[in-house]
């Protein structure tokens, strides 16, 4: 189902709710999926409503939710102090209802603000509060979100040794849990960190695979994001026309979704391309928008970034705007904020800026005065680096280690779900991955098919048991393609039986269909096989019966993908009331089949376990 058609369904449903109830909980529901898919105004208003109703209906779960959504709504769009106050209130009804779920979830949010305010001790907080939570319910997507978002984090504090650990332990959760869209979203943050230490080449690698992954999936906001770091990289690599060109299109796109933060960062880093081009009132022109944004969003680290490049650029002699009246109040309040920030780096930036436009000027002495400000600055944020720097070494050298590590256990990963996959069908293994227990389904028509092979036992008497096993996996392989062809699962082998059946996992209108197209083949497989020697040759006798199962894994170890039902019973009586060459089918099958097959006749016959039935042969020919 595409999202679209998604999202006409939850409107629909909204339009059909009977009751206030009903409604608040659609609205919710259209409300999250169109938060997914970055329709911000759309999502915000639907909450809004399900929140009022919820509330009049004295819903606390749903209200709960409501305020839930609201505030990842402004957390988005960069309104933090609002998401703050919803995602509170929201976190203290689920905590009064004791749902514990919602509380992890919503304590997960309480982080990801904390994060982007840049109080990261905060932040690590609520995220390892979020974690124990996710784990005690075990609630593997949340473990894998909330294990990224401490990821994010310590990337933030320039502990990458340790970001990366955390991301790759993200990975894998998603990796095994078929999460393509958290795969898509920690591939991005790998590329960060690597970007973070330098390394562009790799970089760019894991930008590149992150952004395919999130226009497969339509994920706009992902591909903006990851769209805007590739500029980065082209910037810092001097490539201005092609930094330009991604950052242009990312702008574009978190305009167009509603995400003012990221517009304001990717206003500056444009600004500061045409500085670096030499083209100031461009610049300007950027920078100006970026620092109004800022202000309205109240991003004071941003504001004060903006303000300083402002005012280094009034500063610039060969700017046609040059104001060092400007430029020196601008480049005091940089100072200011970063000051009351505890930001080194721009601070000492600002003090440099304006110790040349002091000395330009001909203020001297107050040149002096800031210029040994910027240098005592610089030596400790440089000494800082020198140890940030060794320290690198060191997480670049555990970094290896670990990627190698990694990929040892990602190639363990993949071959374990390879085996789980040749065990069971893909989506009953990807539940199995997830957790879940006591699987079992009704499926109120399949088509189930047996086969054996006649004379199977005399043959083995006269040849090795090597031979026969040899013999019989080419045969059954040969089955299995068959299968695969067909879109048939197989259920098991059992000696020298063959257990198939058609419509599960995967419902399907034409089973039976399916199924007399396997069967018929397998006669002429087996017909043909010369796999036990030139002068043996073999015939099957098959089964085939349409009606209702309940299939599911039965155990916890060396568990099996099973059938249950008279369906089983009735398929298993086709087989071996049969005749050798022959497919023995039920009358119900014959009826499902329709008239694209030929069936002759066989007339009623007393069936063991079943009684009188009528029966028929599905010409192998037909």
């Amino acid at each position: 189902m595409n999202t679209e058609s998604t999202i006409a369904e939850l409107r629909a449903a909204v339009a059909a709710a009977a009751t206030p109830t009903e409604r608040a909980n659609a609205l919710n529901q259209l409300a999250q999926k169109l938060e997914q898919q970055s329709q911000y105004p759309e999502s915000l208003a639907a909450a809004e409503e399900a929140y009022e109703l919820a509330k009049q209906a004295g819903e606390l779960s749903i209200q709960a939710q409501a305020l839930r959504l609201q505030g990842v709504v402004h957390l988005r769009r960069g309104k933090y102090s609002e998401a703050l106050r919803l995602l509170e209130g929201s976190q203290k009804l689920y905590d009064n209802i004791g749902d514990r779920s919602g509380v992890a979830r919503v304590t997960g949010n309480i982080g990801v603000v904390c994060q982007s305010l840049g109080d990261y001790s905060k932040s690590l907080e609520y995220f390892t509060s979020a974690l124990a939570l996710h784990e005690e319910l075990g609630q593997r997507f949340g473990v894998a979100g909330i294990t990224g978002n401490i990821g994010n984090v310590y990337q933030s504090l320039g502990e990458y040794g340790k970001s990366l650990e955390y991301f790759a332990r993200a990975l894998a959760l998603h990796e095994e849990l078929g999460d393509r869209s958290g795969v898509a979203a920690v591939t991005g943050n790998i590329g960060i960190v690597y970007q973070s230490l330098g390394e562009y080449g790799k970089s760019l690698e894991y930008y590149t695979r992150a952004i395919a992954l999130h226009e497969e999936l339509g994920e706009r906001s992902g591909v903006a994001r990851v769209t805007g770091n590739i500029g980065f990289v082209y910037q810092s690599h001097s490539e201005y026309g092609k930094s330009l060109e991604y950052y242009t299109r990312a702008l574009a796109l978190h305009e167009e979704i509603g995400e003012r933060s990221s517009v304001a960062r990717i206003l500056g880093n444009i600004g500061n391309v045409y500085e670096l081009l030499g083209e100031y009132g461009k610049a300007l022109e950027y920078y100006t928008r970026a620092l109004a944004l800022r202000e309205e969003l109240g991003e004071r680290s941003g504001v004060a970034a903006a303000t300083g490049d402002i005012g280094a650029l009034y500063a610039q002699q060969r700017f046609a705007g040059y104001n060092p009246t400007k430029a020196e109040k601008l480049l005091q309040q940089a100072i200011s904020l970063n000051q009351e920030l505890g930001a080194k780096q721009p601070l000492y930036e600002s003090h440099e800026s304006l110790a040349n436009l002091y000395s330009q000027e001909g203020r001297w002495e107050e040149a002096f005065q800031q210029f040994k400000k910027y240098h005592e600055l610089y030596q400790e944020v440089q000494s800082e680096e020198a140890k940030k720097k060794a320290l690198q070494v060191e997480q670049q050298r555990q970094i290896a280690e670990m990627e190698k590590r990694t990929a040892a256990e990602r190639a363990d990963a993949e071959a374990t779900k390879r085996v789980l996959h040749n065990i069971l069908p893909p989506t009953i293994a990807q539940r199995v991955v997830r957790g879940e227990e006591h699987i079992a389904e009704s499926f109120e028509s399949v088509t189930v098919l047996f086969a054996d092979i006649v004379g199977f036992t005399v043959l083995s008497q006269r040849i090795s048991a090597t031979e026969l096993v040899s013999g019989l996996d080419l045969l059954f392989s040969q089955f299995d393609e068959l299968a695969e062809k067909h879109g048939l699962e197989k259920i098991k082998t059992i000696g020298d039986a063959y257990m198939a059946v058609s419509g599960l996992p995967e419902a399907r209108e034409d089973h039976a269909e399916s199924a007399a197209k396997m069967a018929m083949e397998m006669v002429g497989v087996v017909k043909e096989f010369a796999g036990l020697g030139g002068d043996t040759h073999l015939q099957v006798r098959i089964g085939l019966h349409t009606g209702e199962v309940v299939a599911g894994i039965i155990g916890k170890k060396k568990f099996a993908y099973d059938l249950w039902g008279d369906a089983v019973n009735t398929a298993a009586r086709m087989e071996s009331h049969g005749k050798p060459g022959h497919i023995h089918v039920s009358e119900e099958f014959a009826s499902a089949a329709g008239r694209n097959f030929s069936f002759t006749e066989r007339g009623e016959m007393e069936v063991k376990g079943k009684g009188v039935m009528r029966t028929y042969f599905l010409e192998v020919g037909g």
